[in-house]
């Protein structure tokens, strides 16, 4: 699982969580060294039709429709012959709209001291504490504030607290705030930066790589009831038939990993053949359900061409 694969230290936002492409590179050649590539329609045929595939295999996914993936990273895989996985949110790429969860990411770039944004938020909760009856600073804290894998708990409740706690036209009002005040007043042209568009997408998807769904607006589905997600699902399925996906092959990633029963519901009206989350696991094809499949994330593999074999590459070598 990649989100950004950039550049790093020469971007105006060296602090962004990414991979740098130098360590992509790095990444991909440990795993030619020790993994056997496979395609998405390789992976949905093991599970449909029983087909074998070796047990070291490994799918490559890419989250959120970034230009870093057609710059940086189609490039890459188009040279040496392997197809990667992207999930596009529709509105970024048909709409120029930014998405909440990454203006969060650049606000949080840009403010090295967390506290100060912490400060800031709990100043604009008390604006709007009556008119949408909200609970106590300290109440939100406490609830959201549990560190993760990768973030300090500061760091997790203001993603959460933007993300899907609050009602979304607060959370609409709160980030559009520090966004503009923080990273940039022209939310149109930093779209226009930081996704691929239209054309990008179908260029990639000719070229052998696979375009699946990843919701309109890139909400929590779980949060949504049924007929929001039914639109959410949908408006990703239009798309990837609108850019000539193989409707046979269609799969879903879950944005933040979540969705609910609903969600799989849909999904297998749909016909979808396979669902993305973001529990960190190997994909073993006798234990999971393929709409419930898991990945590892970048950080789980070394990025280094001559790493040793971590515990993961053990874990699928030693079955039969």
């Amino acid at each position: 699982m990649y989100h950004y694969v950039r550049d790093l230290t020469n971007t105006s936002y060296p602090d962004i969580k990414g991979l740098d492409t130098s360590l992509f590179i790095e990444q991909i050649e440990y795993l030619q060294k020790h993994y056997h590539f496979v395609t998405i329609e390789e992976v949905i045929d093991a599970f449909e039709n029983k087909n074998s595939i070796p047990s070291n295999s490994v799918l490559l996914t890419f989250d959120d429709g970034y230009i870093d993936h057609y710059n940086n990273v189609f490039p890459i895989l188009d040279r040496k012959k392997i197809q990667g996985s992207f999930y596009i949110p529709v509105e970024t790429a048909c709409k120029n709209r930014i998405l909440d969860v990454n203006k969060i990411h650049y606000i949080l770039a840009k403010i090295e001291n967390k506290q100060i944004l912490i400060d800031e938020i709990y100043s604009l909760l008390d604006v709007y504490r009556t008119t949408f009856e909200l609970e106590s600073n300290k109440y939100y804290f406490k609830k959201l504030a549990v560190s993760s894998r990768y973030d300090s708990k500061e760091v997790i409740f203001i993603k959460r607290l933007l993300q899907v706690e609050l009602e979304e036209k607060l959370r609409i009002k709160i980030i559009s705030a520090l966004f503009k005040k923080y990273v940039s007043s022209d939310e149109k042209a930093f779209s226009r930066e930081l996704y691929m568009n239209e054309e990008q997408i179908s260029c990639m998807q000719r070229n052998g790589m696979h375009i699946g769904g990843h919701g309109n607006s890139h909400y929590w589905l779980g949060s949504l009831n049924k007929k929001q997600q039914e639109l959410e699902i949908e408006k990703s399925f239009d798309f990837i038939q609108k850019i000539g996906g193989d409707m046979n092959y269609w799969t879903m990633c879950y944005p933040y990993g979540n969705y609910n029963d609903d969600t799989l519901k849909i999904l297998r009206q749909k016909k979808c053949k396979l669902g993305l989350t973001t529990k960190v696991d190997t994909l073993d094809f006798d234990t999971y359900n393929p709409l419930t499949s898991p990945r590892l994330d970048t950080n789980d593999i070394p990025k280094n061409r001559n790493g040793h074999p971590n515990v993961w590459l053990k874990k699928v070598s030693n079955k039969t």
